[in-house]
């Protein structure tokens, strides 16, 4: 096979396995291959497995071309395609990203449901980046065109925006997502999530990422909003995050690591046909 879909809670990728498949991932080759007219169609490609010194790695691409330093429904995705071709053995394991080293637990006998720790979360402006003297970016004020909102930033090995309001919507997402990402305060683009606080124990988010556009969900995005949630003391530390194609559970716990457990579904595996091989310039 060529190349295999997964979806996350409709967070959907294409793994692509150097193991097996010789294609260029160019960033025009990128963008055609997660194309929903003229390629599969997806929110990104999984490269991988490649492994050295015993290590797992993953490469994370958007559909735009460029790299994504982390994703938690990607992991997640990686990790059951990992599982279902027989690369791990164990059900807890490492793998490392661009963003740093996760650790992956498979919590049912399919991998259909998988826990993440994604490690600790920063509010500091030079380590997300956003521009400006050092600070904790929490419930600071951002101008958007000629509105004004109020902002928590935070990494969670990528960088994320979110946007605390009373109602939120995709097409609000859609508005404003393509300028928070390319606002020139955030010099390396950002991810935007809008939220809702429904009670302590839940939130609503609607996800405009960096690279991708409007997603339907997105595991690092959980993680940022619950964290943004609760250091503005909105939310416990165990919650359910809310988007569009699902429910995450996210634990914070004392020390600033961030947990999160989600679902994931194999949708196909397949080739690419003659002519897509010959507009990508894989050996046919």
């Amino acid at each position: 096979m060529d190349f295999y879909k997964y979806h996350a809670l409709g967070n959907d990728y294409i793994v692509v396995d150097p193991n097996k498949s010789e294609v260029s991932l160019t960033e025009a080759n990128i963008r055609r291959i997660c194309h929903r007219n003229f390629g599969i169609g997806s929110d990104g490609i999984l490269y991988g497995p490649t492994v050295d010194g015993g290590e797992i790695s993953l490469k994370i691409l958007n559909p735009d071309g460029s790299e994504a330093e982390k994703s938690g429904n990607g992991i997640r995705i990686f990790s059951k395609y990992l599982f279902d071709e027989s690369y791990i053995k164990n059900n807890r394991f490492k793998l490392r990203t661009l963003g740093g080293e996760v650790a992956v637990e498979i919590l049912d006998n399919r991998a259909r449901r998988i826990k993440v720790d994604m490690g600790t979360v920063t509010f500091v402006s030079h380590e997300i980046p956003v521009s400006g003297e050092r600070r904790e970016v929490v419930d600071e004020k951002l101008p958007v065109g000629d509105e004004e909102f109020k902002v928590t930033c935070a990494s969670v090995g990528n960088p994320h925006c979110v946007i605390p309001m009373p109602e939120i919507s995709k097409e609000l997402a859609l508005k404003l997502g393509p300028q928070v990402e390319t606002h020139p305060l955030f010099p390396n683009k950002i991810n935007v999530q809008l939220l809702k606080v429904v009670d302590r124990r839940n939130i609503r988010i609607e996800i405009w990422e960096r690279g991708a556009g409007y997603t339907l969900a997105s595991g690092s995005s959980s993680c940022a909003a619950a964290s943004a949630a609760h250091k503005l003391g909105h939310v416990d530390r165990d919650l359910t995050v809310h988007s569009p194609g699902g429910q995450i559970e996210i634990e914070i716990k004392s020390d600033g690591h961030i947990f999160m457990t989600g679902g994931v579904t194999g949708v196909m595996s397949g080739n690419f046909k003659k002519d897509l091989q010959e507009e990508l310039g894989m050996s046919t």
